[in-house]
């Protein structure tokens, strides 16, 4: 089975097994049921396609599949709108998911680096493609890590045992990290380089193998986040994203906090023992 069939029938899968017939709104199909969510049938019928022709979409025998179709299942699988875009990139021809490793340099947005030079009062980051940090500021280098430009914030994320000590959620937000990883993949079927950082850290480590099978995909959305700082003690941030409609593929990502919390008190003080440590950096207990 070509390799972006195997995707999209695995997708699929997944997603049928986790509707049940409740959910779906229709009667069960008679007979004994060896896991509660549709049956392949049920599924072909909610859809409007006849059962075969679903049984060959899930089984990769089916080389073409219009976009009548793909909206028919979304439909019946009751899939989000993230979800429908992923399930209509898997579907897309063999031809233009030919993996490349010549992936054009990525420069950053002149006008994101301008919004984040006018927050430095807040930690920021300007991420591009497969998560690669395109800048930061120094407050996010004192808040979080330091994260030079060329360095990956996904391999900081799983490689490295410092984001596990000091993200406090580490788990809900390295999981959603895995699940926009797959929306990417998706999209971008031909970057060999996001593909080989999947398998990377799919080899690696355990809990991204596991997230990965699930299928669970995200784009970038906001969402909290909770560091432990060695200095600054516990800080709770809002993370917002700003994209640019030249760069799609770059965000910028924004550390907010609730205004007199004891988090944007913290801030002034983090920002000056930052200075602090990089004109003298033997100090330094943040990384």
């Amino acid at each position: 089975m070509p390799q972006d069939r195997a995707a999209l029938g695995a997708f699929l899968r997944s997603r049928r097994d986790g509707l049940t017939p409740a959910q779906a709104g229709i009667a069960p199909f008679p007979g004994p049921r060896r896991v509660p969510g549709l049956r392949r049938e049920e599924l072909a019928l909610l859809a409007g396609l006849s059962a075969d022709y679903y049984s060959r979409l899930e089984q990769g025998r089916q080389p073409n599949v219009s976009t009548a179709v793909l909206d028919g299942l979304a439909r019946a699988l009751r899939l989000t709108e993230v979800e429908h875009a992923h399930l209509v990139d898997l579907a897309e021809p063999t031809a233009r998911r030919r993996a490349t490793t010549v992936v054009p340099v990525q420069r950053p947005d002149p006008g994101l680096l301008r919004v984040m030079v006018a927050m430095d009062h807040l930690p920021v980051l300007l991420l591009g493609q497969r998560g690669e940090v395109l800048a930061a500021n120094s407050l996010l280098t004192t808040v979080l890590h330091d994260l030079p430009p060329g360095s990956s914030l996904v391999r900081f994320l799983f490689l490295d045992p410092v984001a596990r000590e000091r993200i406090v959620n580490w788990e809900v937000f390295a999981s959603a990290t895995v699940a926009t990883l797959r929306r990417e993949a998706a999209r971008r079927p031909q970057d060999g380089r996001l593909t080989a950082l999947i398998d990377e850290l799919r080899a690696a480590d355990p809990d991204v193998a596991r997230w990965w099978d699930d299928h669970r995909v995200l784009d970038y959305t906001s969402a909290p986040k909770r560091i432990r700082h060695p200095i600054g003690g516990d800080l709770s941030f809002d993370i917002e994203i700003v994209a640019s409609p030249q760069e799609p593929d770059q965000r910028l990502i924004v550390y907010t906090a609730q205004p007199d919390s004891p988090t944007a008190r913290m801030l002034p003080m983090l920002a000056s023992w930052g200075r602090d440590v990089a004109a003298d950096p033997s100090p330094n207990l943040g990384s």
